[in-house]
């Protein structure tokens, strides 16, 4: 082998270049150990790099490549080639790896110490998991159809950025299927299409509130809210559940009121009451007098179990200051990521431009393809479809809960959704009872963990049986029970 110069160090010759077809490419292999021989300030500034030729013969690799390796690293601004050859650059690093102390911490935003962790993520198959739709059920032939018919009705125009607030044709569709199904008052034009549920609740925050203003968020209630206000600087003050919705009393209203407030009308979650009319319209009011803006989620109202479903409080009176915000990951399936968001018509006009600013119109394929299988009926067969499914789930997890469940409990919802809710004693820890059944596969929520200020109250397991096939409730609650009885505090 040639000597090189001694300048080089030895740690460029200590193993072979890679040269079998999954290795990378000679150059790239040889730019990144010249890189880190200088980041690492094994090359120190304005060391000399041997010439090409006498490198390439060390190395028993093209000239070419060595060439091609130098020029990219001068390019990159680590060497300096002069007329003498080619210098390290001198290059501001950090210290030797072995002196180094460990880093600090990065420097965030205040706001995000309010956002603290959940319950451990867990694959979508786990079971008992509260928010997963059947996926299996799911009309992927038909979803499948409906994006290739968009693919080329439209070509690739629709590559291109869209319309920032949307697809029109979905726009149009969603605001027919809320006006037939739900009793939302609304134009196509006041529907916002967005990244799903929470990206709509972002919206709500930034456009309406600035730091310091004051949000009510029902508790325990969805964290997601929860996280969307905190990132808005904002002061979150807890409102109690009952079974009748969100409590909200008189004095409330004095000091001071609120700018928005978060609730879940049509299936409190994750509790599952249903907002009376009473509450609602006395919420209305009493937020029209204090210029405040309602945000109304509509979870899982799609599939109620019992009876016609309940309409939206959106709807319940003529220029409500309510936003509405609903989305796909439940009535189609979460990697869709598509959500709207429906403004009054005035508060619309007020926003226009803010709104065209800060959004850019994407997933057009797939907006396409969901506008077709709404105005089709697919949408609705598949609701239909899902709701006798997911009734007849519940109704398996109720039965299992009564047979095998052999520590005391009560059972809330139940009318609507995907989840049950299990209220536990004190002496039945949640959160511990949810760590040992994650190591079996299973992944109930924490009730405990959906609550800013936490009571004794609030201890339980929420419970999914969207995604969960009914022959598995009974040797999941054993499993379950026998967790309980395991975690009792004596």
């Amino acid at each position: 082998m040639t000597t090189i110069p001694a300048l080089l160090p030895q740690a460029l010759l200590e193993a072979p270049l890679l040269k079998d077809s999954g290795a990378a490419p000679m150059q790239r292999q040889l730019h990144h150990r010249i890189k880190e021989t200088i980041l690492d300030g094994r090359l120190a500034p304005g060391s000399r790099l041997p010439g090409s030729r006498a490198l390439a013969e060390a190395l028993s690799i093209s000239r070419n490549t060595v060439t091609a390796a130098y020029d990219l690293l001068a390019a990159e601004g680590y060497v300096e080639p002069d007329r003498q050859g080619t210098r390290v650059a001198t290059l501001s690093r950090p210290p030797p790896r072995a002196e180094r102390n460990p880093p600090p911490a990065p420097a965030t935003a205040l706001r995000l110490r309010h956002i603290q962790p959940s319950a451990p993520r867990s694959d979508a198959s786990a079971t008992l998991r509260p928010g997963v739709p059947a996926l299996s059920h799911f009309p992927l032939a038909a979803w499948r159809r409906a994006v290739d018919r968009a693919i080329r009705r439209s070509g690739p125009a629709a590559l291109g950025y869209g319309d920032p607030l949307g697809e029109p044709v979905l726009r149009a569709a969603i605001a027919r299927h809320l006006g037939v199904a739900r009793g939302v008052r609304c134009e196509a034009a006041q529907v916002i299409i967005t990244e799903g549920a929470q990206e709509a609740l972002a919206l709500c925050v930034r456009l309406l509130t600035n730091p310091g203003d004051t949000a009510w968020v029902e508790d325990p209630g969805y964290r997601g809210a929860k996280a969307a206000m905190h990132a808005g600087d904002l002061n979150i003050a807890p409102l109690r559940i009952d079974g009748d919705g969100v409590i909200v009393a008189e004095s409330d209203w004095k000091s001071p009121p609120p700018r928005l407030i978060y609730t879940t009308p049509s299936h409190q979650y994750p509790a599952g009451a249903v907002l009376t009319v009473a509450r609602r319209l006395e919420l209305i009011a009493q937020a029209q007098r204090h210029g405040t803006w309602i945000i109304e989620d509509d979870y899982d109202s799609e599939f109620r179990h019992a009876g016609e479903s309940i309409g939206a409080m959106q709807g319940l009176v003529a220029q409500a200051p309510v936003l509405y915000v609903g989305t796909f990951s439940k009535t189609m399936f979460p990697s869709l990521r598509l959500g709207f968001l429906v403004l009054p018509a005035a508060l619309l006009a007020a926003l226009r431009t803010p709104l065209e600013e800060m959004l850019r119109g994407g997933h057009r394929y797939e907006q396409l393809a969901l506008a077709e299988f709404i105005e089709s009926g697919q949408f609705s067969r598949h609701l239909g479809r899902m709701r006798r499914l997911y009734r007849d789930r519940q109704q398996a997890l109720r039965e299992a809960m009564a047979r095998h469940m052999q520590v005391p409990h009560t059972i809330e919802g139940g009318h609507c959704g995907l989840h049950l809710t299990v209220r536990l004693p004190v002496q039945y820890p949640d959160r511990k009872i949810a760590d040992a059944a994650r190591r079996y596969g299973i992944s109930p929520y924490p009730l405990s963990d959906f609550a800013l200020q936490p009571r004794p109250e609030d201890n339980g397991l929420v419970l999914g049986y969207g995604n969960t096939s009914a022959e598995l409730f009974e040797p999941l609650v054993r499993r379950l029970s026998q967790l309980a009885r395991a975690a009792e505090i004596v």
